[in-house]
């Protein structure tokens, strides 16, 4: 009968060679499609996508069909800014334009700016006609909080907390 030892070294698996950073663009490359629905499928133990580099994005053509603006930063709290950014998700470019100029709120003047920026980046990316693309995506991440102080009476103070937000916008062509 075989000793514990000898189970554990019949056990061991040999190591994966180790591939160059040039190899391993080219087999990307040239496994285009393979790759990409490896990426789309779900691994059911952790339900997490593999997260792939910004080259091995841009190699691969990832994100190569929209337009996207992002504003960090913002001097708005989220809460305010995805209320606004509701309203516009999916809607065509001309009818998100309507809205947020007759929206009464903050947030309206800075997602305006961002959807004319996102148009702009896919026009220049995708050579599109403007009546084609709509709002894929919109959302508002919460930013650094800005703390202030408010004197108050018998010399207490109060806590300010001036919000900040990250917005983000993207535009792709309508498939038909």
């Amino acid at each position: 009968m075989p000793s514990k030892v000898e189970l554990e070294k019949n056990e061991v698996k040999e190591k994966p060679k180790k591939v160059s950073k040039r190899e391993y663009r080219k087999n990307l490359i040239d496994n285009r499609e393979e790759t990409i629905n490896q990426i789309k499928k779900v691994k059911p133990k952790s339900r997490k996508m593999k997260v792939l580099t910004k080259k091995e994005r841009k190699e691969l053509g990832i994100g190569k069909d929209q337009g996207k603006a992002i504003l960090s930063y913002a001097r708005i709290s989220a809460r305010k800014a995805k209320s606004v950014i509701d309203l516009i998700k999916g809607k065509d470019l001309d009818v998100a334009y309507g809205i947020l100029k007759n929206t009464r709120r903050d947030a309206s003047t800075f997602l305006l700016k961002l959807v004319k920026s996102a148009e702009a980046n896919a026009l220049m990316n995708l050579q599109a006609d403007t009546a084609d693309l709509y709002i894929a995506e919109a959302y508002a991440n919460q930013g650094p909080t800005l703390k202030r102080i408010m004197p108050r009476a018998q010399g207490r103070a109060n806590r300010i907390r001036k919000r900040t937000s990250h917005l983000t916008v993207v535009v792709k062509e309508k498939k038909l």
